[in-house]
């Protein structure tokens, strides 16, 4: 990685590099995008930026091409044809309009499978993975298997409720409501396909009409209010351990919505009441079935969906894993932003934070929150029944002195603790019901975006990760997406979602006689025995 400082008349902002990537491509992970409407080939030449300092890749034709004599002895280049060798200064003049999506980092997302189906006509194709809280959407070219670009937003359901069950409980109470739920995703999916036919190929309307497939996955109760179909089931106890039907009743007039003419719209259904094609897709994606040993699969989120596979049978449930997870209802909770608190450590000076973009700190991450929660356990901060030691007088412990954002409060230590025991009690039950031990598992695999910048040994410090080596376990941030884009390339792995769903065993644990007990037990901040 190297670190690039951006100079623009908004401010100065800090931003990773990673080794190979073009500054175009860095910069479109964040809030700071430079105009561009050609892909990255250097054709368009609305990329502008000034290298201020540092050691970079030599001038390409494209950039002889487009630059002047004057530009290039100043310095100018295009961002989508500059990669750095160093660390580096650049001031990025004009900036593109804002705009709510940003490209997911290349680290977090899977190569495309070797082998790809044959497509007659109609040869693009979009993947989307539906979360509660956020939208990952990507554009491939299916007849070359290249992903032209990618995209993440914030689910904008969000204003109706950060828990699935107030949107349900909305669509429920009035129709029109449940409509524009749907209206809502829909239309953000469409904007996000916009937003990257806008910039990487130049050209929205024709290309349009070249989209043959979008291919969808998410939680069951997204994916019901996305199609308008099964979200009252899913309110109703009977239908926990059921799969849920969340299809479209009138499927015409819903993909004609969609302004999509020769895109067949497909939702991949879920495996059961709150366990849905996220997980399948997970399980797609990890290959967890494939071997003869083994296996958890964790989906971390508001709703964390929880696979076990024995060597040969395949055991799934889920638990509220509730605002820990999320950058809603934690006091000072935030997505994996700019200015996000990541990493937390202990040394001999004191806390040391570390936050994205090394910007000043803002809020916590999941991952932060797990750190600073571990150590403030290892410093007697905290005690191991998630009490403060010292009175905080209702003001929580700052991390950072006078810094309000980096307060952590004992209701969001409360949380945390409810979602940690919620998943490793309902591990543990499947442990048992499978009759095997921790000593058995030599696979753990954590997806979700929760999981990008998990330390292990913290999480496992305080009973959230069970006692494997860490070297077992295996973060996969977008690993959701990536099985939805393997079924949008492979037939064969299309064919995957219907055999994992058919063979898959659930489980309600509420209806498990110890899991209340296990609960309860596994409140405290302390390893998983």
């Amino acid at each position: 990685m190297t670190q690039l400082i951006i100079y623009s008349p908004t401010g100065t902002y800090e931003v990773e590099v990673a080794e190979g990537q073009n500054v175009r491509d860095a910069l479109d992970t964040t809030e700071w995008r430079v105009r561009a409407a050609c892909g990255g080939v250097g054709s368009c030449g609305a990329c502008l930026v000034q290298l201020k300092s540092g050691e970079a890749s030599p001038l390409t034709v494209s950039e002889y091409q487009r630059l002047s004599v004057e530009e290039r002895a100043q310095g100018w280049r295009l961002s989508c044809q500059l990669r750095l060798n160093s660390d580096a200064q650049i001031y990025l003049k004009q900036l593109a309009k804002p705009s709510v999506w940003h490209s997911i980092p290349v680290a977090d997302l899977m190569p495309p499978p070797i082998k790809f189906r044959e497509i007659p006509e109609f040869g693009y194709g979009v993947a989307v993975d539906l979360g509660t809280t956020h939208l990952r959407v990507t554009l491939w070219n299916r007849r070359t298997g290249q992903r032209v670009a990618s995209r993440k937003g914030l689910n904008p359901q969000e204003s109706y409720g950060a828990d699935v069950l107030n949107r349900l409980d909305a669509a429920l109470r009035n129709f029109e409501t449940a409509e524009k739920l749907s209206r809502l995703v829909r239309n953000s999916i469409i904007k996000a396909v916009r937003d990257m036919l806008a910039r990487e190929i130049g050209e929205i309307q024709l290309m349009l009409l070249e989209i043959g497939q979008v291919m969808i996955v998410g939680n069951t109760a997204m994916l019901a209010l996305l199609t308008g179909q099964g979200y009252a089931d899913l309110l109703n106890p009977n239908f926990w351990q059921a799969q849920i039907n969340c299809q479209p009743t009138n499927y015409a007039a819903w993909q004609a919505q969609w302004l999509l003419p020769h895109a067949q719209i497909t939702v991949l259904p879920p495996v059961a009441g709150f366990v849905g094609s996220d997980l399948t897709a997970d399980l797609v994606a990890t290959k967890l079935c494939s071997r003869s040993t083994a296996a958890f699969l964790l989906d971390v989120g508001t709703n964390t969906e929880i696979a076990l596979w024995t060597g040969k049978t395949l055991l799934i449930t889920s638990v509220p894993g509730g605002s820990a997870f999320e950058s809603v209802g934690i006091r000072n909770g935030m997505p994996a932003e700019s200015g996000a608190i990541l990493h937390v450590n202990q040394n001999e000076t004191g806390l040391v934070l570390e936050t994205i973009n090394h910007e000043p700190a803002r809020g916590f991450c999941g991952s932060g929150l797990v750190d600073a929660i571990a150590v403030l356990v290892a410093t007697k901060v905290l005690k191991p029944s998630g009490r403060f030691a010292q009175s905080t007088g209702g003001e929580g412990f700052a991390l950072i002195d006078g810094n309000p954002y980096s307060v952590i409060m004992g209701s969001d230590v409360d949380s945390f603790q409810r979602a940690k025991a919620a998943i490793a009690s309902a591990m543990e039950t499947l442990l048992e019901l499978a009759k095997m031990s921790w000593y058995d598992v030599e696979r753990l695999c954590v997806c979700g975006a929760f999981g990008r910048h998990l330390n292990i040994q913290n999480a496992q410090a305080i009973g959230l990760l069970p006692p494997i080596s860490p070297d077992k376990v295996e973060l996969n941030a977008d690993a959701s997406l990536a099985g939805c884009e393997l079924a949008l390339l492979s037939e064969e792995s299309y064919a995957l979602f219907d055999k994992i769903t058919a063979n898959a065993q659930t489980f309600n644990l509420s209806l498990m006689p110890d899991y209340e007990n296990r609960y309860i037990n596994h409140l405290l901040l302390k390893p998983i025995r």
